[in-house]
């Protein structure tokens, strides 16, 4: 999804991010799948304005907490069994644009054991806020 990069609106923005964490999780329609819990790969980018990320005081509060994106993923996980990758994506950008200083969020999920013959499958979303 690299055209999410080239979006007008982060010219001015910082990158944040969380890289391939691993949560198990009840997700999935089928019977098999809501017996129990799966492997999920998480992936977020977080996009905050340089005007209101730039620290003066070298002080965590003048900053987005990284804490706030694996805490934003529990919060969402702990609700219970989620059917679609595409509901958890759409959940947790939602969940990620609430924070004041996020502008925009690219979040995906993989599900690396599904098939034996590949990676894994998996979705992704981006979404600007307001728009």
């Amino acid at each position: 999804m690299l055209s999410a990069l080239s979006h007008p609106q982060l010219a001015e923005c910082r990158r944040l991010f969380l890289r391939n964490y691993e949560v198990n999780i009840n997700i999935g329609v089928h019977d098999f799948e809501k017996r129990g819990e799966q492997r999920v790969v998480i992936n977020v980018d977080l996009f905050i304005p340089l005007a209101t990320s730039t620290p003066v005081a070298d002080k965590l509060a003048e900053v987005v907490d990284y804490d706030f994106m694996r805490s934003t993923i529990a919060q969402r996980v702990a609700r219970g069994h989620i059917h679609l990758q595409e509901t958890l994506c759409d959940d947790v950008a939602r969940m990620m644009l609430e924070h004041p200083q996020v502008l925009a969020v690219r979040v995906s999920t993989e599900k690396p054991d599904v098939y034996a013959d590949c990676d894994a499958v998996g979705v992704e979303i981006f979404r600007v806020k307001g728009a």
